[in-house]
């Protein structure tokens, strides 16, 4: 019984912050007047001591005062009893000196006036109180750590398991253990090797990554797991034991890289859906990268967007001599130049509020900054918007791009970076029929200024990928959204899949592709395994925490097809200098031809006929084949 209260008394207390200072500092003057009580009672009889409590009560109250000032002075109320150090050992030493020192000088001169008849009091009682009241103090305060850091109360501690082993999770280990306050509680740790399966490591039993496991973690109220930085790459890669972790509640804490540093702590971070998508992770030659970047004019159209902006950190670090970046969102595009002068002051940064539709503006800034690389990020992108507004996709896609090809060319640009889509490949829509158009375009400019045909030195050359995770407008915030709304959270077809990247690794692959391309070459990354759609849903409910949240399906958006494909039927892919990055085979188009195709099409798009504009498209493109749209009529 005396066990269980004090049980619930300790977890009580450790549920608190912190006691009120106030509290401490009653708490600290008791134990003073206290501990000169007793002293006196030991050293003088028990009855004589009694005799004149009264006396004794009010002097001591006085010598109490004394050291309240000392507690005041030093400040030993101020911090938590349950983190307390030397430094506040110290503290409460000095704290009672100084009142022991008050009450020594002023004893006798208490004793000789007619309040305390009876009372004698030797210079050793105040030496002797004053060394009991600073043992209990620091008592007090040992006690109180100790239980807290052994975890007589688990109140605020979570029981964990470490997902791999080897020096990142042992670290790991140890870093947990020696925190303060502690957060976690090892329990256990979880290993896809089976040789040293059912062993221990320091003092916890590793176990195997299946169902036993998650029945043990259940049984015994073990609510985390905590990725080791070595085994994330293999974390990821076991979609069948995340889904089994999730479906528990289990909350998964992942570190912020994948490397080991024995000198640092290493941060831990709540696992998103970003990070359990299955993906190998990419190494790229920044360095190189950098130095062709280096004390060059770089020109950056959609600088605001999901791309455009990382690219622009990306690049921002290498020194260039000069940023031009360019966007018609005015609100994003001042987030850009707040961003550059807080992060990179030291960069010459022109932010441009335009469209890269106006050819005379854009004449006007190829011909003032005279950039060496051009990266071509803004578009068009939304796939049931631009099937609506298809001519608005030509104005802005195609005649956009053409007219900053054709400037780059005039105006001797060294490369012309384009960023198309998967989309692009066997279009079923406007969007990606239009970024075909736009790869068909610079492809031809490129081969027609190798044979002479044109007069130019630029070099063209195109990045195609799919899906970027976290990108304005993608699934994931709009089911974040969702969710946070209590759902549903809605999916167009439980078949549908798609490739994801991150952002910062799609950019760190258009950079290399774009810097070491000799131009005409689509460069097609490896987007690694596909994802149903209705799963990453389900697995960011699960990851959320949240209860009764459905799922709907919709069904397909306008020109929206089930799956997305890398390259094209009849196209073949070679290596590159990465083995992340394929180089497409495509068929090469006559310039000429295209040009005229490309110019009649724009000025179609100006009569707002969006039948006849998709038509023409269709003509340039034969393998646009439109899918839940009202533009399958053309294909009949």
């Amino acid at each position: 019984m005396n066990m269980k209260f004090f049980n619930r008394l300790s977890n009580w207390y450790f549920s608190k912050k912190s006691l009120p200072y106030w509290c401490i500092f009653w708490i600290d003057c008791a134990v003073t007047f206290v501990s000169y009580l007793f002293i006196y009672q030991q050293i003088n009889s028990g009855a004589k001591a009694l005799s004149i409590l009264g006396q004794l009560s009010m002097l001591f109250a006085i010598f109490t005062l004394f050291h309240a000032i000392g507690f005041r002075i030093f400040h030993t109320y101020d911090g938590i009893l349950r983190y307390s150090s030397f430094i506040d050992l110290q503290r409460v030493f000095y704290a009672v000196t100084f009142g022991a020192v008050l009450s020594a000088i002023t004893k006798d001169m208490l004793l000789s006036t007619h309040f305390f008849p009876g009372v004698e009091i030797e210079y050793r009682n105040i030496v002797l109180g004053a060394l009991i009241s600073t043992l209990v103090l620091w008592a007090i305060r040992v006690i109180a750590k100790t239980i807290f850091d052994v975890s007589l109360s688990d109140y605020n501690i979570k029981h964990a398991f470490i997902y791999g082993v080897k020096e990142g999770g042992i670290g790991l280990a140890k870093q947990i253990k020696n925190s303060k306050p502690m957060k976690f509680k090892l329990m256990g740790f979880i290993s896809d090797d089976a040789e040293i399966k059912h062993h221990h490591l320091t003092g916890t039993k590793v176990y195997a990554p299946d169902q036993n496991t998650i029945r043990k973690m259940r049984n015994n109220n073990i609510s985390t797991l905590l990725i080791s930085p070595g085994a994330i790459n293999v974390f990821r890669a076991n979609k069948d034991f995340q889904d089994a972790l999730l479906a528990e509640g289990i909350h998964i804490y992942m570190p912020t890289t994948q490397e080991w540093n024995r000198n640092e702590q290493q941060q831990l971070k709540d696992v998103s859906i970003e990070d359990l998508l299955p993906r190998d992770e990419i190494s790229i030659d920044m360095e190189s990268v950098g130095s062709m970047l280096h004390g060059k004019r770089i020109l950056i159209t959609g600088s605001a967007g999901s791309i455009g902006s990382e690219m622009v950190r990306q690049i921002a670090k290498y020194s260039p001599a000069e940023l031009i970046l360019i966007d018609s969102a005015e609100t994003p595009q001042h987030d850009i130049r707040l961003m550059m002068a807080k992060q990179f002051p030291d960069i010459k940064a022109e932010t441009i509020v335009t469209t890269i539709c106006s050819k005379s503006r854009m004449e006007h800034i190829f011909k003032t900054y005279l950039p060496d690389y051009v990266f071509h990020a803004a578009a068009y992108k939304h796939v049931p918007m631009m099937e609506n507004n298809p001519c608005e996709s030509i104005q802005n896609n195609v005649y956009g791009t053409k007219i900053l090809a054709d400037l780059a060319v005039k105006y001797g640009v060294k490369k012309f970076v384009m960023i198309s889509t998967d989309k692009a490949v066997n279009p079923t829509n406007v969007m990606g029929c239009s970024k075909r158009i736009c790869e068909i375009y610079v492809q031809s400019l490129n081969k027609a200024i190798e044979e002479g045909i044109i007069n130019g030195k630029t070099q063209f050359v195109t990045t195609r990928f799919g899906n970027v995770l976290g990108s304005n407008g993608s699934v994931i915030p709009l089911f974040k959204k969702q969710i946070k709304a209590g759902g549903p959270v809605t999916v167009t077809d439980p078949r549908i899949i798609r490739y994801f990247m991150l952002i910062p690794e799609a950019c760190k692959l258009v950079l290399e592709a774009g810097t070491k391309g000799n131009g005409g070459e689509i460069f097609v990354f490896d987007m690694g395994k596909p994802v149903k759609i209705a799963d990453m849903a389900q697995r960011m409910i699960n990851l959320s925490g949240a209860k009764n949240v459905e799922i709907k399906y919709t069904g397909l958006r306008a020109g929206e097809k089930l799956y997305e494909e890398v390259l094209n039927e009849k196209e073949s892919t070679k290596p590159s200098f990465h083995d992340k990055i394929r180089i497409a085979e495509v068929r090469e188009y006559d310039y000429t031809e295209v040009s005229k195709q490309i110019d009649d099409l724009i000025e179609k798009s100006k009569l707002y006929d969006e039948m006849l504009t998709v038509k023409i498209m269709k003509e340039i493109v034969p393998e646009y084949k439109s899918n839940n749209s009202i533009y399958e009529k053309l294909d009949k």
